[in-house]
């Protein structure tokens, strides 16, 4: 590392992805458990590289220096491998700066998150400056982001094949759909519909099954519903994704009455909402917001690791979170509405920049949020 690079970091406050320690050691038990603790926190959180950096006082950036004597870095590598799993890959250097001794801990971004503890089975993060235990919802992200589990293929075991709606499902399947019972679970299991319990040996629906065929999806998995701000009054709607897409553009299109508001731009950053939001997330759903100066889209799940707004034009476009999902919608949805090339985020940019109004895309990692920000029903 160079001086440079140090001096922006000491520069900086700490925060996901820099800790400052007065000192370094790893000489007792609880030491080494804190240690190793900080490190997996940094690496599963959201982010490129991170560091701590050992010998500066966090308030003040005093340069203390750190009193170990020189680094053993293959202890510090064997202290984390036997502790976490899998291991977080890291380089520790030693800096000279204002005649202080530094050690400065390079935590390399990992695509192997989520990295647990050995000794506890727990999943850390940082929230700002602080270390915390990762919720349900972030671990079963991490899982999903990296293709070690699928959201939309986990089933649900307290559902059945009767929860599902079979007339919708006769509909879109057509002529491969049959009234032979065992046929039509294999051809189900076969799509991902529905997923077998292997130690009990029965069938139920997937999340994904239910998220679109679903008689009550929400009966199953709460927090998946949508919506819709207006005049201080809410709408709440629930049902499969299309049924709850079919109402959603019903009660849009009677509230957003001016001939010249672009009703398409609503209607593709909703679409958009429902494709890549976060479903491990159950804390929140997907609200349309209606006001005067400001329509407003937002879905739990960041999609980029930048804080803030994100100019998409210079971003590079992140995985697809839910590509079981989007795959099906795109057979299933009669209607076409998540076609590829219809619209797109970047279309609905490019549609307001032609009319002088803007679209903000704003990306807030810490409440793991995306927010979709457009004109109001009065501005255009």
């Amino acid at each position: 590392m160079t001086i440079q690079k140090l001096e922006e970091l000491i520069s900086r406050s700490e925060y996901e992805k820099l800790d400052f320690k007065l000192d370094f050691n790893i000489d007792k038990e609880s030491s080494k458990r804190e240690f190793v603790k900080d490190v997996t926190a940094i690496a599963n959180s959201k982010g490129g590289r991170g560091y701590i950096i050992f010998g500066v006082e966090d308030k003040k950036k005093e340069i203390v220096g750190v009193t170990a004597k020189k680094i053993e870095e293959e202890r510090i590598q064997q202290l984390i491998c036997g502790r976490c799993d899998p291991p977080v890959p890291i380089r520790m250097e030693e800096i000279i700066y204002k005649n202080k001794k530094l050690f400065v801990l390079t935590i390399f971004k990992s695509n192997q998150r989520p990295h647990q503890i050995l000794q506890t089975g727990t999943f850390y993060v940082r929230r700002g400056s602080t270390t915390d235990i990762a919720r349900r919802y972030e671990v079963a992200s991490m899982l999903q982001e990296n293709g070690i589990l699928s959201y939309e293929t986990t089933i649900l075991p307290n559902a059945y094949f009767k929860d599902l709606d079979f007339e919708l499902l006769k509909k879109y399947f057509s002529s491969s759909f049959s009234d032979d019972y065992k046929k039509t679970i294999l051809l189900l299991e076969a799509t991902g519909i529905l997923g077998r319990d292997t130690e009990r040996s029965e069938y139920h629906p997937t999340a994904g099954g239910m998220l679109l065929f679903g008689k009550n999806p929400q009966n199953f998995l709460p927090s998946t519903g949508i919506n819709i701000d207006y005049c201080k009054k809410r709408i709440h709607i629930e049902g499969n994704i299309p049924s709850m897409l079919d109402k959603a553009e019903e009660i849009l299109h009677s509230y957003i009455k001016n001939e010249n508001y672009p009703l398409n731009i609503v209607l593709e950053a909703l679409y958009n909402a429902v494709v890549h939001r976060d479903y491990w997330d159950n804390t929140r759903e997907i609200t349309v917001r209606i006001e005067p100066k400001m329509i407003e889209i937002e879905n739990p799940g960041a999609v980029w690791r930048n804080e803030g707004i994100i100019n998409i034009d210079s971003e590079i476009n992140p995985p697809r979170r839910n590509s079981w999902l989007y795959q099906r919608l795109l057979i299933f949805d009669k209607k076409q509405r998540f076609t590829p090339g219809t619209l797109g985020l970047k279309c609905v940019q490019d549609t307001l920049e032609t009319k002088g109004h803007e679209v903000k895309f704003v990306n807030l990692t810490k409440k793991n949020i995306f927010k979709v920000v457009l004109p109001g029903t009065e501005e255009i």
